[in-house]
């Protein structure tokens, strides 16, 4: 992430359904919401509760609320902020709850930054402040304690909810130092940061597998989730989008089929002026099943717009035709000079990698309900960036951000999906124009054809090797729609090295990598007709989901074309020279763990199986979480591949809970054999050609191979785990189909059809 993405300024902060203040111009409003089904919210309600930080509060009957800022999307997020907080805090596990953060003032933290769940940044960016949270608490009871004991605070002893004085065998629970009253001491930001944390030895929670706090009511069904939202007198809108992704207009709606639906109320058409949607009508009726029969019986007549007649094969041609011309785009990388060192070089390779629009389809399709009371919109979601959402919330009901109210709901599922917010703007336009709370839930039809999904990106490698086999060059083109730019954030965007501009570095994070190469050239292109016909967004793993598949496949070419085994080739790159210094040492590990783990180069394979590897830097260089790969296939003469195991080496530093740990690297890993090897999506005519999971098609169960998975946790800071070990594993499994079969794949997903192409040429 880059440095300069913490100091946005929030226009409005994620919530939940607790009490809430939120700020007007001249006055505050207070403003009542529901508790959430599953989150506990009486502790924080509780008068008499000691609040430490805005993070954490501690009611009378001792139990700790933390309230978590980030998304809960089934990656237990809130839970880890809890196991952080009670770490430092030294209280009792069963003591711990968790609530959703609202969009009180209070959460715009300036440290924290906006509240944004992705980029694998969570734990990475939140450890140390709720460290440093937790410790300030465990001090201020500490100090109220031996007030009220009468001994000195340096003799006590904080553990598991109790502080103890061993001397005189005097002790108080946090409840009773909260009834005391005594817990009053604060802290400024300077005191904060001057807190002694412990050191990795001292840990007693922290790597410690503790119950997730959120399984319970998750299971027990208690759990909320912004499709459970009900609401009084709420009607239902059934949206029905046009047949172009982006750039349709309505021409005109015949709702006369419409009112022959019992309950039906309107039909609206969507006035979007934050340019999120385009030719969109929500049918609003009395119940769910009712509106999508009324949107069915609309009949709508559309402008298709400047897009209607593009394709996949059109983008890839812009793509083509954009990488070619040498003024195009900007540089994200720009070290020595690679074209002088091409024509020196004894070998020189070239090579073309394709990626395909992919879809996120999490389970719990997109939903929200919006419901006006005064001047306060109430938009009930769940919701990946919310500092941006309520800004689009507030654009589609025409009102001030400030007046817009957030509750955070749990995830069903957001993999990038939910950091947009087109699912509010047909509930608030709704909502408005019927005068009553309106929930809309989109089909799964609607989901996948209106997705900001994973573009489709074209990248050219060219590199060159000296007379001994070493790597002494690389320029390397990414041609794609930039998601990030779309957002319309600067601080978003990072500065090119070439001063031509600001250019979306979350389109080529991964291409600066951490092999030593003295002439490297990373050159960022936008694809505007794919950023204009397919608006984009962030799938889990982001840029290094395609940059490090052209990456780690060329390095395999590379080595291949100089006789070295591709492992051992990785291993010679990653000296640690110049900036690479610890970060390429790190790297090695993890290449080193998976080699050693999946037996890479100790096994004598059947014909037509081989194994891969792949190491990468995930997901940025200043957010890395070191991984690496060794993909075990088997390939049929037919072309077909099997997929027989995955080996998985991670380099996480402090790893909070090693369980949850391990269950993100296998879901990680086998998000990212299904993007390898099953799901591809198509542009036609404008739009989407693939509707449901019969012509979308992840991995299935039957599918899945063995998943083997090594932790490396040294007690550096912490690093995600969410999405690093998604981009390693395509690269991984091409390399292994070349060592079983000789056939070199450079598209994705990964056919029967190319695999033999490939073989027979």
């Amino acid at each position: 992430m880059n440095e300069h993405v913490k100091n946005i300024t929030p226009e409005t902060t994620d919530l939940s359904r607790r009490s809430f203040l939120v700020g007007t111009a001249a006055t505050g409003l207070v403003l009542g919401c529901a508790g959430v089904p599953g989150i506990d919210s009486a502790a924080a309600a509780a008068p008499a509760s000691f609040e430490p930080s805005v993070w954490y509060a501690i009611s009378p009957d001792g139990l700790v609320t933390v309230t978590c800022g980030k998304a809960d999307m089934g990656q237990h997020i809130a839970s880890t902020m809890a196991q952080i907080v009670c770490e430092e805090l030294g209280a009792k596990w069963s003591d711990m709850r968790v609530a959703l953060a609202s969009n009180d003032p209070k959460f715009n933290d300036p440290v924290l930054g906006a509240q944004i769940t992705g980029g694998s940044w969570s734990t990475m960016m939140n450890f140390d402040a709720m460290s440093r949270a937790g410790a300030a608490g465990r001090m201020a009871l500490t100090e109220g304690a031996a007030a009220a004991m009468g001994v000195p605070a340096s003799e006590l002893v904080v553990r598991d909810s109790m502080i103890v004085h061993p001397k005189s065998k005097k002790q108080m629970s946090f409840a009773e130092i909260v009834k005391s009253g005594k817990a009053t001491k604060t802290f400024t930001p300077d005191e904060l940061k001057a807190i002694k944390l412990k050191t990795p030895d001292q840990y007693t929670m922290i790597g410690v597998s503790v119950p997730q706090l959120d399984i319970p009511s998750k299971t027990n069904g208690t759990a909320k989730y912004g499709i459970d939202v009900m609401l009084p007198g709420m009607a239902y809108g059934a949206v029905v989008t046009p047949p172009v992704r982006f750039g349709a207009t309505v021409k005109s709606v015949d709702d006369s089929g419409a009112k022959k639906v019992p309950g039906f109320i309107k039909a609206v058409t969507l006035d979007d002026k934050t340019g999120t949607t385009s030719g969109w009508v929500v049918a609003v009726a009395s119940t769910y099943a009712n509106a999508k029969k009324a949107a069915q019986a609309l009949k709508i007549a559309y402008d298709g717009g400047p897009n209607a007649k593009l394709s996949s094969q059109s983008l890839l041609d812009e793509a083509m035709r954009l990488q070619k011309l040498e003024d195009s785009g900007q540089f994200f990388v720009k070290d020595g000079d690679p074209n002088a060192a091409f024509g020196s070089a004894a070998k020189v390779l070239e090579a073309e990698y394709t990626t395909s629009i992919n879809i996120h389809a999490p389970l719990e399709p997109m939903n929200a309900t919006a419901e006006f009371k005064g001047d306060i919109l109430h938009i009930y979601s769940g919701n990946q960036f919310a500092t941006r959402s309520g800004a689009i919330a507030a654009g589609a009901a025409g009102i001030d951000p400030k007046f817009v109210v957030m509750h955070q709901m749990w995830l069903g599922g957001g993999f990038g999906r939910r950091l947009d917010a087109d699912m509010m703007i047909p509930a608030v336009q709704a909502a408005k124009a019927v005068g009553k709370p309106v929930k809309v839930i989109y089909t799964r039809e609607n989901d996948m054809t209106m997705d900001f999904s994973r573009p489709l990106t074209y990248q050219k490698v060219k590199a060159g090797v000296d007379g001994d086999g070493k790597l002494i060059a690389i320029s390397h083109d990414v041609v794609s729609a930039w998601p990030t730019a779309r957002w319309g954030i600067p601080d978003f965007l990072t500065p090119s090295v070439d001063k031509k501009g600001p250019l979306d570095s979350f389109t080529v994070n991964g291409a600066d990598f951490f092999y030593t190469v003295p002439n490297h050239y990373v050159r960022a292109i936008k694809n505007e007709l794919a950023h204009n016909a397919t608006p984009s967004g962030q799938l889990r793993s982001v840029a290094p989901g395609w940059t490090f598949w052209a990456v780690e496949s060329m390095i395999d070419e590379i080595a291949a074309a100089a006789g070295k085994d591709p492992a051992q080739f990785r291993i010679s790159l990653l000296d640690g020279a110049g900036k690479n210094d610890g970060g390429a040492q790190r790297l090695r590990n993890t290449l080193l763990a998976a080699m050693g783990l999946s037996g890479y180069g100790t096994k004598q394979l059947p014909k037509g199986e081989g194994m891969g590897v792949a190491c990468v830097s995930s997901q940025e260089r200043a957010t890395a979480s070191w991984t690496a790969c060794v993909a075990h296939v088997a390939v049929a003469p037919s072309g077909a591949v099997t997929v027989k195991k995955l080996t998985v080496a991670t380099d996480v530093g402090t790893q909070v809970h090693p369980d949850n740990i391990r269950a993100q690297v296998e879901g990680a890993a086998l998000w990212g054999l299904s993007l390898a090897m099953y799901e591809k999506a198509t542009l036609k005519d404008g739009g989407i050609e693939q509707t449901n999971f019969d012509s979308y098609t992840p991995l299935r169960m039957s599918q899945t191979p063995e998943v083997a998975v090594a932790v490396i946790a040294n007690g550096e800071k912490a690093t995600g785990v969410g999405e690093p070990a998604v981009t390693v594993v395509a690269p991984a499994i091409g390399n292994a189909i070349f060592n079983a079969s000789g056939a070199r794949v450079r598209a994705l997903p990964i056919t029967a059809e190319a695999v033999k192409a490939s073989m027979k040429a």
